[in-house]
């Protein structure tokens, strides 16, 4: 299964990594290389506590993804 992960850079330079279609999941690294290996593992740990709790895994089939730009 695959998730989308959006990678961003902090105020302080770590790199978070979110998963919009697993509300709360979410980790950080260093480095991309290090913020994307951790949130592997907090996919695994999300997805297995879902599982234990009986809760069912709702990934959107059809959606899209769009950036937005407004005035600053």
């Amino acid at each position: 299964m695959n998730f989308k992960v959006v990678l961003e850079k902090d105020e302080d330079g770590a790199i978070v990594a979110t998963v919009p279609s697993l509300p709360g999941c979410i980790s950080q690294g260093k480095t991309e290389k290090e913020a994307i290996a951790n949130i592997r593992e907090a996919i695994d740990l999300h997805v297995s506590s879902l599982a234990r709790e009986g809760i069912p895994l709702r990934v959107p089939k059809n959606y899209k993804t769009v950036e937005v730009a407004f005035p600053a």
